[in-house]
């Protein structure tokens, strides 16, 4: 009886579905025998340095995948106990070495770039936002929670991380006991998951991708922009958004929306974002600012888009704003130095709109920026600055309601950290019959 039993249940579990549980924390659990880091070349040119490293994070789903992570030392500058984290999709160019140079420049201390975020082209050529929408499709139709692109996207800089550590002990004999992580866009999404799966994660700076409370977020979407923004479209056109009303649609966007982890991201975050990105709500940020806990900070590009590149009154691109906002945020974790306290408070009075802002330090200077537009979607108007009030140690602004249409506003403060100049920002409200 007992051995009929056996080969039963034996049956039994050989004909039942197949559901692969594997969330990200079970990902990165998982072993990789294939991980392995070297130090291909190292490049000194004028004083700095560059180490190119060879990096296997991974094997997924039978894709070994492989990485070049790079580190920067400027001249004159020593290691330091904690670490700025870039990861970038594609493989180092000129412009983006100069780039990472010029940011450890800023930071003052070494800085790193992991490349490969995802590693691509894959499953049929697909790259970028068609990529991740494959595997997410690819969970739904298998329940296998290894598909998931943003999983493997994590163990990599997790890996990364694991051979920076490495290094520092081989090539400069100091630990590494910490890292500061950011990216942008796809990149800031799997900065936000890193910072909830590692607790070398020191601090974190996503970068555009301003759709935290991922639901709500495309409910949002449809009621301020009139559609979902062309620039899902991978998402859109896969049937991903809106969110399948499904116990696997459910459990996937729990699995990789970040807003799920916020009791994960206690640690110290800058949030930098573009006025005019074409991907996101303008006022997307206050449908999670007050969910996120712990220390946080907000700076917005005016007049920039996804690349967070600032379009000034000559027309060209400035990226500076995002870069020494960037680069600050990093010295003040770097140094233990507590970044600048700001509060705010939005309200109304004699029935216009107020914005009131205390900070501590007192900022060295603020501006109030304002857009106008004919509805809720501000992606093209042109944010102009004007001054704000100083009185009892506030700066204030107050915004009359349009006389047609909508207007957006928040406060800028002007901030220094030795010589580097930056940037904080308030969040933002629209106003409007």
């Amino acid at each position: 009886m007992r051995a009929w039993l056996t080969g039963f249940l034996f049956v039994m579990a050989f004909l039942r579905p197949c559901f692969v549980r594997a969330d990200l924390a079970e990902y990165l659990r998982k072993p990789e025998p294939v991980f392995a880091w070297k130090l291909a070349e190292k490049i000194e040119r004028d004083g700095d340095v560059i180490y190119n490293i060879q990096l296997v994070s991974q094997k997924w789903q039978n894709i070994t995948w492989k990485h070049v992570l790079q580190v920067f030392q400027p001249k004159g500058v020593r290691p330091a106990p904690v670490l700025l984290l870039r990861n970038q999709g594609g493989r180092p160019v000129p412009k983006n070495m100069a780039l990472d140079l010029e940011l450890a420049r800023k930071v003052q201390a070494p800085c790193a770039c992991l490349y490969g975020i995802p590693n691509q082209p894959l499953l049929g050529g697909k790259t970028e936002d068609a990529l991740i929408a494959e595997t997410f499709v690819r969970y739904l139709d298998s329940k296998d929670e290894n598909w998931p692109l943003l999983f493997p996207m994590v163990k990599s800089l997790v890996k990364a991380m694991d051979a920076l550590q490495a290094f520092a002990r081989q090539e400069w004999k100091t630990s590494l006991d910490g890292f500061i992580v950011t990216g942008a866009s796809k990149r800031g999404w799997t900065t936000w998951l890193t910072g909830a799966s590692d607790p070398r994660v020191k601090a974190i700076a996503p970068m555009v991708i301003d759709t935290l409370n991922m639901r709500q977020q495309m409910d949002h979407q449809l009621e301020t922009l009139g559609a979902y923004s062309d620039q899902i479209h991978d998402f859109t056109e896969r049937g991903l958004v809106p969110v399948p009303k499904t116990p696997e649609g459910e459990r996937l966007w729990k699995m990789v929306d970040p807003y799920f982890y916020r009791d994960r991201l206690m640690m110290p975050k800058l949030l930098i974002n573009g006025n005019n990105d074409p991907y996101w709500a303008t006022d997307a940020l206050n449908l999670y600012w007050d969910g996120l806990k712990g220390d946080k900070w907000v700076l917005y590009v005016p007049n920039a888009g996804h690349n967070l590149e600032q379009k000034g009154t000559d027309g060209k691109p400035d990226l500076s704003r995002a870069i020494h906002g960037l680069a600050a945020f990093a010295r003040h974790i770097i140094r233990t130095n507590p970044m600048p306290k700001l509060t705010w408070k939005h309200d109304d009075a004699d029935g216009k709109a107020r914005l009131t802002v205390q900070s501590m330090p007192l900022a060295k200077s603020g501006r109030l920026w304002l857009a106008e537009a004919p509805t809720r979607d501000f992606r093209k108007a042109t944010w102009v600055s004007r001054s704000l009030e100083s009185k009892d140690g506030s700066l204030a602004a107050v915004v009359d309601p349009p006389a047609k249409g909508f207007a957006a506003f928040y406060a800028e403060l002007d901030y220094t950290i030795d010589d580097l100049p930056y940037h904080l920002s308030t969040t933002l409200r629209v106003i409007g019959k």
